[in-house]
C-alpha cells in the first residue's frame, strides 16, 4: 500500500471519490476491463487528469481480494469533530440525527450501518478511537461509497461525547432487545443519537448507562438477534418515517 494513502475497491466507491474530488493519487484497474460501469469511471478519471493504470488481477489481488476490477488510492479518509456534525444540522435547519457505534468492530457492519445512516440523512457517526472497525478500504466498499459522503467523528471517549450532545439538547435512545420499548413506539422525532452496540456483547455497561432510553426489535422467528448493521437500518428509518410525519 503506497504511504499516506487508503485504498478504496470497487466501483461504486471509486466513482464516489471521483465525484466527490478527493484527492487520488492513481486509479488501477485490471487488464482488459471493459464493462460499461468501468469505462465510465474511466472517462470521470480522464476529465479529472487521474492517473490510470492497467495491472493483472493477481496484482488486484494482492492489494485487496475484493476490488470488482478496480481500486483507487486516496489520502486518508478525514476524520471531524463532534461539534462538526451538530454544524451540519444547523446548516441544514434540521434536527440533529446521528448515529453512535459502540464496540462495532466488524468492517462490514461498520461500511453497512454508514450506507444506512447516509440514505437516511443523517448529520454524522461517531465512533471511538478504540474498539472498533477501521475506517478502510473494506468498510468503504460494504457502505457503497457512504463514508466519502458522511461525517464521522472519532472520540477518545464515547460517554465524554453523548454528554457534549445532551448538552446541545439531544436525547440518546440505546439499542438493546431486553430493553422494555419497541422501537415503533419509542419517540424518535426530535433531536436524536441512535447507539448500535456490537452483535455479541451489544453496548458497554457505562454507555448503556448513558442512555436516556433502550429500544428493542420484537422478534417472531426462531433466531434471537439481528445483524447489528440490519438492526440500525430498521431503528433509523423508523426515526426517519416519525420524523417526516410531523412535516
Amino acid at each position: 500500500m503506497e504511504e499516506n494513502t487508503t485504498v478504496i475497491a470497487g466501483r461504486n466507491p471509486v466513482m464516489e471519490a471521483i465525484k466527490k474530488d478527493y484527492l487520488i493519487s492513481r486509479i488501477l484497474v485490471s487488464i482488459g476491463e471493459k464493462e460499461g460501469s468501468i469505462l465510465k469511471i474511466l472517462s470521470e478519471a480522464k476529465k479529472k487528469n487521474i492517473p490510470v493504470k492497467q495491472v493483472s488481477i493477481t496484482k488486484l489481488d494482492s492489494i485487496i481480494t475484493s476490488h470488482q476490477g478496480i481500486i483507487a488510492y486516496i489520502s486518508p479518509i478525514e476524520f471531524f469533530e463532534v461539534s462538526d456534525i451538530l454544524d451540519i444540522a444547523k446548516e441544514r435547519k434540521e434536527q440533529p440525527f446521528i448515529v453512535i457505534l459502540d464496540q462495532i468492530e466488524d468492517v462490514h457492519n461498520l461500511g453497512a450501518i454508514a450506507r444506512s445512516a447516509e440514505a437516511a440523512g443523517c448529520h454524522g457517526i461517531i465512533i471511538p478511537l478504540h474498539r472498533s472497525a477501521p475506517v478502510n478500504a473494506a468498510a468503504m466498499k460494504a457502505s457503497a461509497g457512504a463514508l466519502l459522503h458522511i461525517k464521522v467523528a472519532r472520540v477518545t471517549n464515547l460517554n465524554a461525547a453523548m454528554e457534549q450532545l445532551k448538552k446541545e439538547g439531544l436525547w440518546i435512545c440505546g439499542t438493546h432487545q431486553d430493553a422494555d420499548r419497541e422501537y415503533y413506539n419509542a419517540d424518535l422525532k426530535g433531536p436524536l443519537a441512535i447507539v448500535i452496540g456490537s452483535e455479541g456483547a451489544g453496548m458497554s455497561r457505562l454507555v448503556a448507562q448513558n442512555c436516556d432510553f433502550n429500544v428493542n426489535i420484537p422478534l417472531s422467528g426462531n433466531i434471537t438477534s439481528l445483524n447489528a448493521s440490519c438492526a440500525a437500518a430498521i431503528v433509523i428509518f423508523e426515526a426517519v418515517k416519525q420524523r417526516k410525519m410531523v412535516k
